[in-house]
């Protein structure tokens, strides 16, 4: 009990890659168990949602913040993010033109990520913006209807339709970030501070 008292934050956060192959399980299961597959596949996501929300509040309210939760953390969101995506892909959700967008938002994160890795030693700082929460709310709120797809009403084209503003505010909070970070890049300053 103690434990949990004290890494509650952490265990939020290795909760989502816990779940995360039942719901890899669950997209296969779909052919034979058919909607109810992807209805326990969407309460499962819900829950990661919800963790994913939580471990941040309780790390700061609680005075939880560690080094394991600042580096797992974001890596654990990249991964659930992307498996998500991916599997969205690969079973149909999404296709054609609209793979498109899923390519930007891949290509977004591996661009902050880099532009973390690059900046980090110069101690420039990389706070998140309001657009950028935004972004990652609307992204969430999109593979969640893409989960449910055919088995909801107008789940697909929800999906689609908020994928499509997610994919706008990455290029917009990307490029905001990119044009912020490129001065600090060339010039080598070593102090600053670059909303995301």
């Amino acid at each position: 009990m103690k434990y949990i008292q004290k890494n509650l934050a952490n265990i939020l956060t290795c909760a989502r890659m816990v779940l995360l192959p039942f719901m890899v399980a669950l997209f296969y299961m779909e052919a034979s168990w058919g909607a109810w597959a992807a209805w326990f596949c969407f309460v499962l996501y819900a829950v990661c949602a919800i963790t994913d929300y939580f471990d941040g509040y309780v790390a700061r309210r609680y005075d939880q913040i560690t080094p394991l939760g600042t580096f797992l953390d974001p890596i654990s969101d990249k991964i659930f993010v992307g498996t998500l995506l991916i599997l969205l892909v690969a079973f149909g959700r999404i296709n054609g033109l609209w793979i498109i967008l899923v390519l930007l938002i891949f290509a977004r994160e591996f661009m902050v990520s880099g532009l973390r890795e690059f900046l980090g030693p110069q101690n420039v700082t990389m706070p998140v913006t309001f657009m950028a929460k935004w972004k990652t709310t609307v992204q969430m709120v999109a593979t969640g209807f893409l989960i449910l797809g055919p088995h909801a009403p107008l789940g697909t084209e929800i999906g689609l339709i908020a994928l499509l503003i997610a994919a706008v505010l990455t290029l917009v909070t990307g490029t905001q970030y990119l044009t912020k970070a490129l001065p600090h890049i060339l010039s080598n300053d070593s102090s600053s501070s670059i909303g995301e």
